[in-house]
């Protein structure tokens, strides 16, 4: 179900990530699956780098909603299905911005609506947004994700 909604969307999941570093993308203790930080790679490099301010916010709400589709990748990786998403739990996003940039919830708003608009209830979450001085390989957004698995 949650595959065929985002194929209605126009949305295929690329093959996930690898880690940048010394970590593992997903570990799962119990029913909760928690999915390392995700930067917006597609085919191995950073689509979407530099710093964040009030003139490139729909760019980086682009790459926001690239942080959510990996994030997908990686879940659908370590479960098989994205239909065995019990709920979303919580985001952290992390927003590479200029000092005096103070809309980081609107550049994360794009990940969310993602998640909300594919799992519904399920897909509602808490979460934090914050502005950083810079992220790995100096993507403009990195974001990770605690899921309940059914």
């Amino acid at each position: 179900m949650i595959e065929e909604k985002l194929e209605s969307l126009g949305i295929t999941l690329p093959n996930p990530p690898t880690p940048a570093g010394s970590y593992i993308p997903a570990i799962r203790t119990g029913n909760l699956l928690f999915i390392s930080g995700q930067i917006p790679m597609q085919d191995g490099r950073v689509i979407f780098t530099g710093k964040v301010s009030e003139e490139n916010i729909e760019t980086a709400q682009k790459s926001a909603k690239m942080c959510a589709i990996n994030i997908l990748a990686q879940i659908k990786r370590e479960l098989g299905s994205l239909n065995n998403v019990s709920k979303i739990v919580r985001l952290s996003g992390f927003v590479n911005s200029t000092p005096e940039f103070s809309q980081h919830p609107k550049v994360i708003n794009a990940a969310s609506d993602l998640f909300f608009e594919l799992f519904g209830d399920k897909g509602k979450h808490s979460r934090i947004a914050l502005g950083v001085a810079n992220l790995p390989l100096n993507s403009m957004t990195e974001i990770d994700a605690i899921i309940e698995v059914a």
